[in-house]
């Protein structure tokens, strides 16, 4: 149902259509960090461009925490707790910025994957399912349903 795993530095090349609901899962090695869905409404979107899943992918790899709930859970739960005493300063300054960081670590340890779906209802369903440890055998870091 899944496809192989993918790099988020490398996200652009993964062949996912430029419009289509799908349910994705995010791993750090053999951990599952993350599971979401994108697509919702898919039905009254498919007139354009660009649309689904491909957008989400996209906003998760940029490291931005404006707007995506991901984000901020990786710059929350992961980020910052790496940083060191020393790194405080570098934020007053400017020198260092969350997203840059965030960004960082999300393409240098994550990979993600995708199964794409027909309805939103679906989508809805297996992200559910993933979450709460249906599908993979474990349930996700960041967003588990427990």
């Amino acid at each position: 149902m899944f496809s192989k795993r993918y790099k988020f530095a490398e996200w652009s090349k993964s062949g996912i259509p430029a419009v289509a609901a799908g349910v994705y899962a995010i791993w750090h090695e053999d951990k599952l960090v993350y599971c979401g869905m994108s697509g919702r409404q898919i039905e009254k979107n498919l007139h354009k461009a660009k649309f689904g899943l491909i957008t989400r992918i996209q906003s998760h790899a940029s490291g931005r925490l404006s707007g995506d709930q991901f984000c901020v859970y990786v710059a929350n739960r992961l980020v910052i707790p790496s940083l060191k005493q020393s790194d405080l300063p570098r934020f007053a300054s400017g020198e260092l910025k969350l997203d840059e960081l965030t960004k960082a670590y999300i393409h240098e340890h994550l990979e993600y994957q995708y199964a794409l779906v027909q309805s939103s209802e679906e989508a809805y369903d297996i992200e559910n399912k993933a979450r709460s440890g249906e599908i993979f055998g474990k349930v996700p870091l960041l967003n588990p349903i427990t």
